[in-house]
């Protein structure tokens, strides 16, 4: 006799707590097999199939393509055993307990714990039978999000009702809508709390009249709606501040010229810029750091996971190169070369597109020569390239016409003051105008 097993959106890690159904690549009555992939869904970081781990015949799908369902909603249900398609259980690869297998990549049965959603004991229960109301916590409730105190507020929900999920206790947007289904499945509603001063509801904007009534809505979601709350964050938290430089790089370009014309792999001009701010931020760590306000301390990391912007067809992403610190010319080549294929395909992984330290913008490919970039929350720095042109340049006391590149650098000043994000753009601008300086850290 078949049994029918539901298969629910995974956590796909990296905090994120929804995902968007963009094409189904299964129809009810066919045939999967274990670890099959089932749907093509898109996160706030990327596009990632999502394997099935049981297999069998799709009885159902939950949700059309555009659909956005939270982690733990229903994806498919799977009619698993020997009559679910007229053969045995080992033609079609049917196994009641699954494989374990979250995500391709990622979240198998061998995954770290913090990559599980850990699920939240039954709420004691009180006389009459209805969840007992814990005790309302003292202090400051801790939540970052404002969209989370929002859900919760629309929804009569008291924050300090709730245990959060995150780290030391940080309650999450997933802890809510946690405990809103909680409330709907056992018929019972929160109670809209009166409105006092702090908590008031604004007035309703007026409606849109005349050009602008008709005029094309974007969504904010998936890749343009994180871009949007990153960019948003980094200028709500970070003071920060940017100065540049005009370097002549016509040497470093005769350097790489050189390195490429004596066989081997070719080097790119990326690899090398980001080789230099390798050098850079061993000399100036503070730039290679971040701020945890919670505990007001900056946080001066070890290792250097450069990002570099890359622009899709999808929007902007920045993949990461990891221990960039640790490569040489032709490695950053190679890794630069497989993360932006990866991001024109639309196939980084969450794991690729987190953790960078440091962000490398090179603007330059748009035919422009300055920019005062965002930072990357939350990094420390980041540092824009411009377009390498040929410009009047007074070269060894004449004026001669040289390879011009503008060099600018924007940095959180709570990590460090002027003088080191000086001392740190001044030493990149001198290895780009020769090259041999970087000599010195080999």
């Amino acid at each position: 006799m078949a049994q029918v097993l539901e298969f629910k959106l995974p956590d796909l890690g990296e905090g994120l707590t929804e995902a968007e159904i963009v094409r189904w690549l299964v129809e009810v009555g066919d045939v999967v097999a274990v670890d099959q992939p089932v749907v093509e869904v898109e996160t706030a970081k990327a596009l990632v199939d999502v394997p099935c781990p049981y297999g069998g015949v799709v009885t159902a799908r939950f949700g059309e393509e555009g659909t956005e369902l939270p982690v733990g909603a229903p994806l498919i249900t799977v009619a698993v055993g020997a009559s679910a398609s007229g053969g045995s259980a080992e033609e079609t690869g049917a196994k009641t307990e699954g494989s374990g297998n979250v995500l391709v990549g990622y979240g198998t049965s061998e995954a770290p714990a913090r990559r599980r959603r850990v699920r939240r004991p039954a709420a004691p229960m009180a006389a009459n039978g209805r969840p007992a109301v814990p005790e309302p916590v003292e202090g400051p409730v801790p939540v970052i999000s404002p969209l989370v105190r929002k859900l919760a507020r629309e929804n009569g929900l008291d924050l300090r009702e709730l245990t959060g999920s995150g780290p030391e206790g940080l309650i999450l947007r997933a802890d809510v809508e946690y405990a809103l289904r909680a409330a709907t499945a056992q018929g019972r509603t929160a109670s809209v709390p009166t409105a006092t001063p702090e908590t008031a509801p604004l007035p309703a904007a007026p409606a849109l009249t005349g050009p602008t009534a008709g005029g094309i809505r974007t969504p904010l979601k998936g890749i343009r709606g994180a871009v949007a709350d990153k960019l948003s964050r980094s200028r709500r938290e970070i003071p920060d501040a940017t100065c540049w430089v005009d370097a002549d790089a016509t040497e470093l370009m005769r350097a790489r010229a050189a390195m490429n014309g004596a066989g081997g792999p070719k080097i790119s001009l990326l690899a090398l810029l980001a080789r230099i701010c390798t050098a850079a931020l061993a000399r100036y760590p503070e730039l290679n750091s971040t701020v945890d306000m919670a505990a007001r301390e900056i946080v001066q990391l070890d290792q250097v996971h450069i990002g570099f912007a890359a622009q899709t067809e999808r929007g902007l992403v920045v993949p990461v190169v990891r221990d960039a610190h640790a490569r040489d010319a032709e490695s950053l080549t190679a890794e630069f070369a497989r993360l932006t294929e990866a991001a024109r395909t639309g196939t980084l992984t969450p794991g690729e597109l987190t953790g960078g330290t440091f962000t490398l913008n090179n603007y330059g490919v748009f035919g422009v020569d300055g920019s005062t970039p965002i930072i990357n929350h939350p990094e420390a720095a980041m540092l824009g390239v411009g377009r390498i042109v040929p410009k009047p340049w007074v070269h060894e006391g004449e004026l001669a016409v040289r390879q011009v590149v503008q060099l600018s650098l924007t940095f959180d000043h709570r990590v460090c003051d002027g003088g080191t994000a000086g001392g740190f753009l001044r030493y990149v601008a001198d290895c780009v105008e020769q090259p041999a300086v970087l000599l010195r850290t080999l």
